[in-house]
């Protein structure tokens, strides 16, 4: 199944990756503190509730790349790299094991490992024919206390006091009335606080600019997230993002695509993303219960369509480290896996969150934060097979039909309870059928037009490996029900895929065939 994904993938490792070589990619994100302990140890306690490091390094997660790349992933997101303000009052604030609270640009987090380590994991995604993509900070520092205390000068390389805003704490109100607030003044609380660095300054600026370019040549990296790209204004962020030469995906935390858009148009939109938060609240809202409304995700679906410069250069997710899972909302097995799936099926750039695979169920931070370790990796839970699935049938996409990460997905059907997005060019589109009956929804039949299939033609459905044939008007009659998730695919372009077992023998596939 390895060997499969990698060709599957088909796109050659370059190191500083554009935004074209990205598209194709799926995306795991690690909590690089939280993901694998160097000694291999799945035992060792973490406590979320504590905010302490819990040991994950950089050759742990070495150590279990083949845990990634078994479910497809072809890109792994791993937490800020830099230097930690160390927190004397870990009780009240915790410790910096997420990697935002940075106090030195120019040094590495000795918790998760020496400058060779980063290398050497950076080296063993590009060997898989995986990208490496670093989260940073460019908004803040930190300081553990008072601002009122704050010595500038141990901080590198912004050591001066002029190189920040002047303290003023962002409130609340902030976000809807005042961006120049959102923009100038600081995060954090009193027992630590994040000073707010002063992008307006030209010495800044040119300094922000080295520093990532040196970064990004010395550990092979080959994407970014950039954390709290809203507290810095749009002009910022062009510069900064061209000088990096690398894809980038920003982090606008708001459900309005009016406002999140125009930041992909500030990042640059031919050659960087958001992550797509106004898609997000939508999925959730839509498939955390059975009365969560389809419509009003497949308005926002298209707003974001017509919003945003290119979706497909979107980040798409469920879940991540600021946000409780999706299991908080729901214990509907059914409901879990529409959402995932249509999180992974809609436009952008596949994001699943680490324990996502393992239905962890974390709140709000801290809980969210969970050692995967504890899960002991297993490959055979349902939702980690789940999830190979539909990334392994996205690869297979990706590689087959030129046009599918530049198509623009749209709703070929839509009712109180469903949603079909088409994806994909004429006679290779993707049909993904996604419903919020849940578990216990009765059985009918779903007649889907416009999808692009040419009549007579036969398409797989991969999950249940059941085929289906086209109707001589073009429909497609879909079986509902319990759990209705349905996600089709010519049976032509499976050809050798090993998907349903076509072309291979049935343990190269899903271990079942045709039905």
């Amino acid at each position: 199944m390895l060997a499969l994904i990698a060709v599957l993938v088909h796109i050659s490792v370059v190191f500083a990756a554009t935004a074209d070589q990205w598209r194709g990619r799926s995306i795991y994100q690690v909590l690089t503190d939280r993901f694998a302990l160097t000694n291999g140890t799945t035992t060792k306690l973490c406590d979320t509730s504590q905010r302490v490091y819990c040991g994950g390094a950089w050759q742990g997660l070495i150590n279990k790349l083949d845990y990634i790349q078994g479910m497809g992933f072809s890109a792994v997101w791993i937490s800020p790299v830099t230097h930690q303000t160390p927190i004397s009052n870990a009780s009240a604030s915790g410790e910096s094991f997420h990697g935002y609270w940075q106090d030195d640009l120019y040094s590495l987090n000795p918790a998760f490992g020496s400058p060779d380590d980063l290398r050497a994991l950076s080296a063993a995604l590009h060997k898989r024919n995986m990208f490496l993509m670093v989260d940073i900070v460019v908004n803040h520092f930190s300081w553990p206390g008072d601002p009122s205390t704050i010595n500038y000068t141990a901080y590198r390389p912004f050591n001066q006091a002029e190189h920040f805003h002047p303290f003023c704490q962002i409130q609340d109100s902030d976000y809807s009335n005042n961006q120049t607030r959102v923009e100038q003044c600081w995060l954090g609380n009193d027992i630590n606080q994040l000073p707010d660095v002063n992008t307006e300054s030209d010495f800044v600026q040119s300094t922000y600019k080295s520093w990532i370019k040196s970064l990004i040549a010395n550990y092979s990296i080959d994407g970014l997230r950039i954390d709290t790209v809203r507290h810095i204004r749009h002009t910022f962020w062009s510069s900064f993002v061209s000088a990096a030469g690398v894809y980038a995906v920003g982090e606008i935390f708001d459900g309005d695509p009016l406002y999140t858009c125009p930041y992909q148009t500030a990042l640059g939109a031919s050659t960087a993303g958001v992550l797509n938060y106004p898609a997000y609240f939508s999925i959730t809202q839509a498939f955390s219960s059975t009365n969560g409304s389809i419509s009003a995700l497949a308005n926002q679906f298209n707003t974001i369509k017509s919003t945003c410069p290119d979706t497909n250069l979107l980040g798409s997710f469920l879940e991540n480290h600021d946000n409780p899972r999706f299991p908080t909302l729901t214990q509907d097995s059914a409901l879990t896996q529409n959402a995932i799936a249509f999180a992974l099926l809609q436009d952008g750039i596949p994001i699943v969150y680490q324990g996502q695979e393992q239905h962890y169920s974390g709140g709000a931070d801290p809980a969210n934060r969970e050692a995967l370790w504890l899960s002991g990796y297993n490959t055979s839970s349902a939702l980690y097979t789940f999830i190979r699935q539909i990334n392994t049938l996205r690869n297979t996409a990706v590689a087959r039909d030129k046009g599918y990460t530049t198509y623009k997905a749209w709703p070929i059907h839509t009712d109180n309870s469903t949603i079909a997005l088409r994806k994909g060019s004429d006679g290779k589109a993707m049909i993904s059928v996604f419903s919020n009956l849940g578990v216990k929804g009765q059985p009918y039949t779903l007649n889907i037009s416009q999808t692009g299939y040419y009549p007579g033609s036969v398409v797989v459905e991969i999950l249940s490996c059941h085929k289906y044939t086209v109707s001589q008007n073009g429909t497609l009659a879909v079986d509902m029900g319990a759990g209705a998730l349905g996600v089709f695919y010519p049976l032509i372009q499976l050809s050798g895929s090993g998907i349903c077992g076509a072309g291979k023998r049935p343990e190269e596939g899903w271990g079942r065939q045709w039905s």
